[in-house]
């Protein structure tokens, strides 16, 4: 066995952490009859209005990994079980964009809220400092993460 050092341990805390939100995830899914697919869409919706940016059917399809059929089937049940609407954009009335409706907003609230908060919390305990070298690791590891997949797709283009 491989001697495991300060590092590994907090990569295999970080491993454990991801794997509990995902098991989280997936029992919020389960209670209000979603596929795990519908979170992330949800998820990526959410992070798209913060971020004040529009996301179209297409765009959250790549962003989901998904082709085109699976967009539209995962759209149009979103947007059945009231979650997403399709409108036209603000920005190029031409184009349809998918937003979040404030019942899903909500409904992610009543089961994400307590988790969020306590997460909050804990942030509040640490200092600037602490606060920054946590933001640059989860954002290095998030864009390893992201290099990794796209990597092997590169290179058989």
């Amino acid at each position: 066995m491989r001697e495991q050092g300060p590092e590994l341990e907090i990569v295999h805390l970080l491993r454990a952490t991801t794997v509990e939100l995902g098991l989280h995830s997936a029992r919020f899914a389960n209670r209000n009859g979603m596929h795990p697919t519908d979170v992330r869409a949800l998820i990526a919706l959410m992070d798209a209005s913060r971020a004040d940016e529009e996301l179209t059917a297409g765009r959250l399809g790549a962003a989901l990994g998904l082709n085109s059929a699976g967009t539209t089937a995962l759209v149009d049940r979103l947007e059945r079980a009231g979650l997403v609407r399709r409108v036209r954009g603000a920005r190029d009335r031409r184009q349809v964009v998918v937003q979040v409706e404030e019942r899903a907003v909500e409904l992610g609230w009543s089961f994400f809220g307590p988790l969020i908060g306590r997460a909050a919390e804990l942030l509040r305990e640490c200092d600037e400092r602490e606060r920054a070298a946590i933001r640059r690791f989860l954002s290095g590891v998030r864009d390893a993460a992201a290099e990794q997949e796209q990597g092997p797709a590169a290179e058989r283009e």
